[in-house]
């Protein structure tokens, strides 16, 4: 049973098609796109095997979600949307509102749990905003901060001062030029968040635990880090791999 997972961010949508939905099932296939461009899902997903299921996270808003239905419409799909559970997946949510957790946040903590099953784990989530979030070494999830991405930061600055709007520029040691003091800026704001939230999570957890990374964003901040780290690319599908092989294995349907 082919799967196809969604994940529909504040500024794109990625997919993923799997072979089955189960833990360790292929990854046949996967893209992304602008939200702009959500009106030709389709096409994107019509060269592939049609999937039995579809499950998936969003947080873009009404207007989005509802786009992307209708293009599952077009192809005789319909998805689940998942939202954020007391407990789901091994995982047990900390928040003093459960429900009010992002999707996202809630399907990447899953997907780190089964890259750490048995350790505590920090997940740093880089996209247009930033997320650190700490999951404890018996799976509870202890909370997280948000901050904006290296986007966001650039923009504010634009907007707040004269004279900075500028190329893109690289992380060094010692910038040199004003592209490159405002991205060495934006990854060290970033990293140094990311230090402090695995400190406090130490604090709790003396064995540490594993940091992993992810996000469109990510390589940016690679260089900045300054924390021992695993690349995970598809963290947020692992986890919404997780709830449908959960759910296929209970009678449910996804």
């Amino acid at each position: 049973m082919h799967l196809l997972v969604l994940d529909v961010g504040n500024t794109r949508l990625k997919w993923g098609l799997y072979a089955a939905a189960q833990p360790g099932a292929a990854l046949l296939a996967h893209g992304a796109m602008v939200l702009e461009d959500v009106d030709h899902l389709h096409q994107a997903l019509s060269p592939w095997p049609r999937p039995a299921a579809v499950i998936g996270c969003a947080v873009a808003g009404a207007v989005v979600t509802a786009r992307v239905c209708a293009e599952l419409d077009t192809l005789g799909l319909h998805c689940q949307w998942i939202g954020a559970q007391a407990e789901q997946c091994g995982v047990r949510n900390g928040y003093v509102t459960p429900s009010l957790l992002g999707a996202d946040r809630w399907a990447a903590l899953l997907g780190a749990r089964q890259h750490v099953p048995d350790g505590a784990a920090m997940i740093i989530s880089v996209g247009t905003a930033v997320t650190v979030d700490c999951l404890s070494r018996d799976g509870v999830f202890l909370g997280g901060v948000i901050l904006p991405g290296f986007g966001l930061m650039l923009r504010a600055l634009e907007m707040g001062t004269a004279g900075l709007r500028v190329p893109e520029g690289e992380i060094r040691e010692f910038p040199v030029n004003t592209s490159d003091a405002l991205m060495t800026g934006g990854a060290l704001a970033i990293a140094g968040a990311a230090q402090q939230m695995y400190a406090r999570l130490r604090a709790r957890e003396p064995q540490g635990g594993q940091v992993l990374l992810t996000g469109g964003a990510a390589p940016k901040l690679q260089p900045a880090l300054g924390l021992p780290h695993r690349h995970v690319e598809h963290l947020v599908f692992d986890g919404l791999l997780c709830i449908a092989a959960q759910q296929t294995a209970g009678g449910q349907s996804t």
